[in-house]
Parts: structure tokens; sequence; C-alpha cells
């Protein structure tokens, strides 16, 4: 095989916590998606190591947690082969073990891979905490490059915490290479002491033959209502279901659609029954990813009130079906959401100015097709490109180096 710094196939090992199994199909599915498109290059073949925390028992009494428990130690999606190794996460001292428990599930597994006869060029990280700490120390064991992706919390929650920002800055320093999924996080990293110039910004995309217009997604056998906006996200306070309820009670006969599970689930149900909305309001659980273009071609607008994100692809994904977004402040959001063709992008986070924004755009519909012409204009060619250069400047620069 020819050497991948002088332009071979390059071999990786995608290494992270982050990323679907058959027990939770979509979990972190950007990960996934990702990773597919850069195999779909030709230039990179990956292995995918995706730990698994350690639970004894599979009864779905025990909920996520028996999850765990059932995930396959091995499998294969996409035709990527996937390990599942387990590691021990430690309630209450969990944030401050998790690294070193992750790294020790790490090298063994890689260990038992190298003994098969596999062999890496680099390995590939996501997110940096505990992931990214856990992959740093797991390629100086083995003696490979490391490059590690800033995602969202990784960069702009944990670090108010000592130690993961302690070990997070400590990583991303002694990291070949780290990505950032917006200018945003990678302009928060840059506070947090990194060189801003060994920061990539390589955004999320989305993938056009799968996000388009679609017949539009059914409940019970019935058309989509109308006027419809759709909220995407799981069910915990930062993603701001319940300010698309509040504004959901200014706005007479719309209906709202939510797409997410999770813990609040219980809160958001009794909050639409409080402001009598609760008939316009249906909460429709988990949805295949698959299934997401229906859901995206039966709305009139995609409603993301978050109070943060790394680089939300729920808007991408909207627009690639022909929706519009209303969408807060968050992460590079400004950049792509620049005029009535994407939708509005609000400065501040309040019910009323949702409520006024969703008026604003139901009053003055656009055409699908521009829509989806400009979300057209973020697609994954660009992140595989950039990934791609990166690994290999990497490789070329280590072997000058004599590595």
């Amino acid at each position: 095989m020819t050497s991948p710094s002088g332009g071979g196939n390059l071999r990786i090992l995608t290494f992270t916590t982050l990323y679907p199994n058959t027990e939770r199909p979509q979990y972190s599915v950007f990960v996934e998606n990702r990773l597919r498109q850069l195999v779909a290059s030709g230039e990179v073949s990956a292995r995918v190591l995706a730990p698994v925390p350690y639970f004894p028992f599979r009864s779905r009494r025990f909920g996520t947690y028996a999850s765990f428990a059932r995930t396959p130690l091995h499998e294969a999606r996409f035709g990527l082969e996937i390990d599942h190794p387990r590691y021990l996460a430690i309630p209450k001292v969990g944030m401050s073990m998790a690294p070193y428990l992750l790294y020790d599930c790490a090298r063994r597994a890689l260990g038992r891979l190298q003994k098969e006869g596999r062999r890496f060029d680099l390995i590939d990280a996501h997110y940096l905490y505990p992931d990214g700490v856990a992959a740093v120390m797991l390629g100086r064991t083995a003696g490979l490059p490391v490059t590690v992706t800033a995602r969202g919390t990784d960069v702009n929650l944990l670090p108010d915490f000592f130690l993961p920002r302690r070990l997070i800055r400590q990583a991303a320093r002694r990291a070949d290479g780290v990505i950032a999924v917006s200018s945003a996080l990678a302009e928060r990293l840059a506070r947090l002491g990194v060189d801003r110039s060994r920061i990539t910004v390589l955004r999320n995309g989305i993938d056009p033959t799968v996000f388009r217009p679609r017949t539009p997604y059914r409940r019970a056998g019935q058309p989509p209502p109308r006027p419809l906006v759709v909220s995407v996200g799981n069910l915990v306070p930062l993603k701001g279901h319940d300010l698309a309820i509040s504004a959901l009670a200014e706005i007479p006969g719309l209906t709202l659609w939510i797409v997410g599970t999770g813990p609040e689930r219980g809160r958001l149900e009794l909050l639409a029954r409080d402001l009598t909305v609760a008939d316009r309001v249906s909460f429709l659980g988990s949805v295949p990813h698959k299934r997401m273009p229906e859901v995206y071609s039966a709305a009139d607008l995609l409603l993301l009130a978050s109070e943060r994100e790394g680089w939300p692809n729920v808007l991408l994904e909207a627009m690639a079906c022909g929706t519009r977004v209303v969408t807060t402040r968050v992460s590079d959001v400004a950049e792509i959401v620049n005029s009535p063709i994407a939708g509005i992008c609000l400065s501040e986070r309040r019910a009323d100015c949702l409520a006024r924004a969703i008026r604003r755009l139901l009053a003055a519909p656009v055409p699908c097709a521009q829509t989806r012409a400009h979300a057209l204009n973020f697609t994954w060619d660009a992140t595989t490109a950039g990934q791609i250069a990166l690994f290999r400047e990497i490789l070329n620069r280590r072997h000058s180096d004599g590595c």
C-alpha cells in the first residue's frame, strides 16, 4: 500500500462514545453521517471504536442503562465495522475519572484490533471530554497522531468545571489537529488557551440525496394540519421546547409537532395544558432519521429555540427539504440563516419574539425550491475535503519529522 502521506488510502480509527448503535439508532447520528461521507470519498477506510458504559442488566425496566447492556460488542452499519467495548462509568466521580476509564477501555480494544492485524495511520476522535482527552492518551501509547473534533457542550459548558477545563486545554494542545464544527466553538477554544492557528473549522453538512422534499409525514394516517411548525431535539431545557409551546399560545390556529425524547416531556405536556394549547401540540417521540425528511416536508416552518448549540444540523436538513426556519442566534447560524429565503435568526430568545417571527414568515411564503437551493451551499463536500487535507498534512508532517 502506498504511504498515506504520499496520497494512498488513509486508515483511520474513529474513536467516540457518540455513535449510533442497534439499541440507540438515532444517537449522535451526525458523527456517523460525517464518517460515511468521508469513507465515500474513496480516500479513507475506517474502523469505529465506540465504547459504551458497562451495565449488568438488560431488562427494559432499567431504561437507557439497560440499552448499554443490550448493545452488541461488534456490529456493522452502512458497511462500517463498529466495536462497542465496555468502560466503567462511575456515578458521582464520573466526570473526573471518565477520561482515564475510557482510555483504559480503548487501549485494550485497540490492542485486540492490532493483534488481529489491523493497522491505523491516525485516530480521529469526536467530543473533547472525555473522548478527546482519552484519545490523546491513546495516541501517545500507540504512537499514532490524533485529531479531535469539538462539537458543542464539550467547549460551551464542560470547561466551566476546573478539572475538565484543564484536561480539555491539555488535550487540545497535545492533539495533532483540532477541528471545530463552528467558528464560535473555535473562538471559545482560543479563549481557553488553544492556539487559534491550530484549529480547523469544518462544519457539519447535509446529504442532499437524503434530505429533499418528500411526501409529508402523516400521524394516524391524517395529512399534516396547516399551518404547522416543528421543533426537533432532545426533551431537555436547553432545547427551548417550552418557548415553542409558549409561542404557540400567541398564534391561534397554529399546530406544533415536537420530535424527540427526554426527561422534560411531562413538564412540557403540563405547560401545554396550562396554556390551553394541548390540543395543538403533538409529541412525536423518536422519529427514525431516514423519515425526518417527511417531517420537515410536512412543516411550514422549523423552530429551533436552543440556548446553545455546536452546529445545529436540523436547520440545514429542514432547509434542504424546502422548509424555512426560525432560530435563535446560536453558534454560526447567522451565517446561513441570512435571508427570508432561509428564515429568520433572532437576537433575543423569547417566546414573543418567536411568535412574531413565525407570523412574519407565514405571511410571506417563498417557493420551497429557493430554500432548498440555499441549503445546497452547505453539503458535506467541503468538510470531507478539509478532513482529508488535514489528515494528510498531519501525516506528512510526522513523516518529515521522522516519526
